[in-house]
């Protein structure tokens, strides 16, 4: 309760949040923060590593109804690892680097769900299923990330570039173009 009462104050005013305005929003007294957290940094932490858990990403994965066209599928993926990416960076950027996770991490694994998207639909890829989950989430990243564009691609974009490329056809019709 308390976690998720902070993740919008602290999109709002970042590490400058006090614990009166945490207990405001949790309907509770400000000395019950404390019985649950040594201090304010604690419970900053806490809600890293909520927002930083792939958990509900993986569960918003796995509802895509996979019996739908492979683009529609792909569409509503990309717009999943969309919403995550600014999300996340906008809970980064607004807890400043003290906060930033400091041990060195391994790579975020590749997601069961979106695999098992990609084995739905194998019969459409060029590579193996894993590869192909692992290709859309880096170019979804890349082309979503607040600091790498000032107008990110929409999510049908994002599909038409994975799955078409920037190659023109042969016929000058655009990739993607019917």
């Amino acid at each position: 309760m308390i976690v998720e009462a902070t993740l919008p104050l602290l999109l709002e005013y970042g590490e400058a949040v006090t614990t009166r305005q945490i207990a405001d929003a949790a309907g509770i007294a400000e000395g019950t923060i404390f019985r649950a957290f040594t201090d304010k940094d604690e419970v900053i932490a806490a809600v890293l590593e909520k927002a930083l858990d792939t958990t509900a990403l993986e569960e918003a994965l796995s509802r895509i109804k996979l019996d739908r066209p492979f683009e529609k599928c792909l569409d509503e993926a990309v717009a999943a690892i969309q919403r995550r990416v600014v999300d996340i960076w906008q809970l980064m950027s607004a807890v400043g680097p003290r906060f930033h996770p400091q041990k060195k991490s391994e790579p975020t694994p590749i997601s069961p769900a979106l695999t098992r998207l990609f084995e739905a639909h194998k019969d459409r890829l060029g590579v193996k299923p894993a590869e192909a989950a692992k290709f859309l989430r880096a170019l979804t990243m890349s082309v979503t990330h607040p600091m790498l564009n000032d107008n990110p691609m929409s999510s049908r974009d994002v599909v038409k570039l994975f799955l078409y490329g920037v190659h023109a056809r042969p016929d000058g019709r655009k990739p993607g173009a019917c």
